[in-house]
């Protein structure tokens, strides 16, 4: 054992060190890294047979500098709300850890920038569009227009993730596939049952902050059971993504599968909403999404083998 163990302290981490990690935050990498793996879905889902490596890596390369530019404003704009949520009143911003906050927001703006711009010249105008389309919705229509304002805010908002699959069909084939199309309505419909289970969970921390996130802030029982309804939604995009030819019968039936799965898992929110149901509908909702795109890419490889054919 190290002398700093066994007296029970550890070494500091430099600061240098922690200033990188607040800004790495600042870009929310697990939410950028989720929005790549939309796009490449919606890259593979509009061209399976013939994949463009270069293509696909300047998509993830643009689209990631928009998404963690978007996620930077976000944090600028929402830095006198986070102060009033346990859950974010330790970020960067809130947390003074990061001065000035102008550089926060012009450092996002800059990022979004070179996203849009940089993917409308090395791929195409239509995926710069697109990444556009995604970062206002995000951060001009969710946060700063809505967020505050109506429980509408994550129904709407929730195309700035479905942004990411019409993108990676366009930088793919140049144009919105049928397929992609598919896709971007089952990620639109994912986003309610995802984060309104997590307005479940942290109810009193949102109705602290005033922030409408659920249907109903004052009937739990009602969001419970939209929760639920939204879910079997995600079945019938399922049909929605293999009734558009786009994938092979074992990729579409195990789109089926996985919203099934997740309706399963929010059922017990229609008798009765409590905190361990909700959070296992949370839980969930985020590898039923990776499973989406897991589906999307063994899909690819099917057709591209010959192994299956379309639904």
């Amino acid at each position: 054992m190290t002398r700093a163990v066994l007296l029970g302290t550890e070494p500091a981490v430099p600061a240098g060190r922690e200033e990188v990690a607040d800004w790495v935050s600042l870009a929310k990498p697990g939410i950028t890294a989720l929005i790549c793996l939309v796009a490449v879905a919606g890259f593979l889902i509009a061209s399976p047979r013939s994949v463009d490596l270069l293509r696909l890596g300047l998509l993830v390369l643009t689209g990631a500098a928009a998404s963690a530019g978007s996620g930077m404003l976000n944090h600028y704009l929402d830095r006198d709300l986070d102060p009033r949520m346990r859950r974010t009143q330790d970020r960067p911003l809130p947390a003074a850890r990061i001065q000035p906050h102008g550089a926060v927001a012009a450092v996002g703006t800059a990022l979004v920038g070179a996203g849009v711009v940089g993917a409308s010249l090395v791929l195409n105008p239509l995926t710069g569009i697109s990444i556009l389309l995604g970062a206002v919705t995000y951060v001009g229509i969710y946060t700063v227009w809505l967020k505050r304002r109506s429980s509408w805010n994550i129904v709407i908002g929730g195309f700035a993730g479905s942004a990411p699959a019409l993108a990676g069909s366009a930088a793919a084939v140049g144009t919105w596939t049928g397929g992609a199309i598919a896709l971007a309505v089952l990620v639109f419909l994912w986003t309610p049952p995802h984060f309104w289970s997590l307005a479940l969970l942290l109810r009193d921390d949102y109705a602290r902050a005033g922030l409408p996130m659920l249907p109903r802030m004052d009937d739990p029982a009602f969001s419970g059971r939209v929760v639920v309804v939204s879910a079997t939604l995600l079945v019938v995009a399922g049909l929605g993504v293999g009734a558009s030819g786009a994938t092979a019968w074992p990729a579409s039936l195990l789109l089926l599968v996985l919203g099934a799965a997740f309706v399963a898992i929010t059922t017990p929110l229609w008798r009765r909403v409590s905190r361990p149901s909700a959070r296992r509908s949370f839980l969930f909702s985020g590898p039923y999404l990776l499973g989406v795109v897991a589906v999307v890419a063994a899909n690819a490889w099917w057709l591209r083998l010959g192994l299956a054919r379309g639904f």
